[in-house]
């Protein structure tokens, strides 16, 4: 009896081994299948992260904004740079959370010499004209123009030239002698519009200084500079004969001076410098960008060769 009943609690034992060992089993395959759903969400939600933060990176920068300006503009200041940049190079890649630099605006964004550079080579004057000019009708005559290798120039004032097409800003009522041409015309034959075409302006021929004479011509390319900015324009109209210093009203307004025909210019500080012989022309004279193409190109010339 006793070797039976110690038979019979065996197998009893056994068998709630069995039936725990079966729960044990049913519990970790409940366990296993948590885990690989767990682990399933997880890496789920690891890719959707990743997927987010390379859609982020394109968003916030990204390959950035092209030249004229990054994320702000052009210019530098202004219309080339100065107003707007059209000249402006392309902007960088960037980072993936700034952006590309914006492309400079305009004549900085050629990566042509600085101002100060420019102006290292204006220290001493190899003087070219016969008599002096005033910067005002009844001013002294004490403006020289100087000769460099390239080029000539001379330091003034800055006037506001708002000659040629009327617009809302240069008109008979706006400037007191505007006038309804200019010396060049762009290639329709039609006046240029000082209002968008940064350009400067040079005194008739006289015995003073003929500029025929030193190879330039209207659609010769000068680059003026005020207050450590450089903006390049071109030669397209002609001023009084005993008169120094005028510019466009989109010249003056890039170098940040104000462009107003009746009390807008400055009285001195403006320095300018135009660029002798015919790779110092531009081919379309209201071309603004083929200007700046030129004088970048003719300003770092004058610097190897002064």
């Amino acid at each position: 009896m006793e070797f039976t009943r110690t038979r019979h609690e065996t197998a009893a034992s056994l068998q709630h081994l069995a039936s725990s060992s079966e729960l044990f089993e049913t519990k970790m395959n409940a366990v296993r299948r948590f885990g690989k759903t767990l682990g399933l969400a997880l890496l789920l939600s690891g890719c959707d992260a990743g997927q987010d933060n390379d859609q982020g990176s394109s968003s916030t920068g990204g390959s950035g904004s092209g030249g004229r300006g990054g994320t702000g503009a052009s210019a530098g200041a202004g219309a080339r740079a100065g107003s707007g940049g059209r000249a402006g190079a392309s902007g960088s890649s960037g980072s993936a959370t700034t952006g590309g630099a914006g492309g400079a605006g305009g004549s900085a964004g050629m990566n042509g010499p600085t101002a100060a550079e420019l102006l290292t080579l204006t220290t001493s004057c190899q003087e070219l004209t016969a008599r002096r000019y005033a910067t005002d009708a009844g001013d002294v005559e004490e403006i020289p123009v100087c000769a460099l290798n390239g080029a000539v120039y001379w330091h003034a004032d800055m006037d506001i030239d708002c000659d040629g097409k009327p617009t809302s800003v240069c008109n008979a009522n706006t400037d007191p002698a505007y006038q309804p041409n200019t010396s060049a015309v762009d290639s329709n034959g039609a006046p240029l519009d000082a209002s968008k075409l940064p350009f400067m302006v040079i005194p008739l021929p006289s015995e003073r200084f003929d500029y025929a004479d030193h190879g330039i011509v209207l659609g010769s390319v000068a680059a003026v500079i005020f207050e450590g900015r450089v903006e390049y324009g071109v030669f397209a109209d002609q001023g009084p004969s005993g008169i120094i210093g005028e510019a466009s009203y989109a010249l003056a307004q890039s170098l940040g001076i104000d462009p107003d025909p009746a009390t807008g210019g400055v009285p001195e500080g403006v320095s300018y410098l135009v660029f002798t012989g015919t790779s110092g022309q531009v081919g379309t004279i209201e071309d603004h960008a083929e200007a700046v193409s030129v004088g970048v190109a003719r300003a770092r010339q004058l610097i190897a060769e002064n």
